[in-house]
């Protein structure tokens, strides 16, 4: 008995993860790679991604005026993010998404829908006059939601 409570003790921070609930009402339009409403509790890290852009590690831009390529790129980056702060596309709970010419969103979904599944985040998808260089065309970035460390 001396021994089995402070073995609970220590177990119940690993048993009390961050919980999250994605919700699409009924009542609101179907989405298409998104969530409506996600909801997070429980003891949690969030990680706060900055925008990225088509860059490459050396700061070089991929695929200037190709949208689909861009995207790639992007997602490319994202992934590089989450995983050094210790999370995965399955962890993101909001994605804001900035697009120069909403003409080519579904090049952006369509590369999008290959990083995100049924875990599909809340999102905001808003077509900008530019972005911080003339041959960027898409900006995204994240906030991911982890089990406390």
């Amino acid at each position: 008995m001396r021994v089995l409570f402070p073995v609970l003790f220590m177990l119940v921070p690993v048993l009390a993860f961050a919980q999250v609930k994605r919700t699409n009402p009924p009542t609101l339009s179907k989405p298409t790679g998104y969530t409506h409403i996600v909801e997070v509790t429980g003891p949690n890290r969030t990680i706060y991604i900055s925008g990225q852009i088509a860059f490459d590690k050396d700061g070089n831009v991929v695929g200037a005026g190709d949208m689909k390529a861009q995207a790639e790129q992007v997602f490319r980056n994202l992934e590089t993010a989450l995983t050094a702060a210790g999370a995965k596309f399955s962890d993101v709970v909001k994605m804001n998404s900035y697009i120069t010419d909403m003409s080519k969103v579904q090049a952006v979904r369509d590369v999008r829908a290959k990083y995100f599944s049924e875990t599909a985040p809340a999102s905001t998808f808003v077509e900008v006059k530019g972005l911080v260089r003339p041959e960027l065309l898409l900006e995204i970035e994240v906030v991911a939601v982890v089990p406390a460390r």
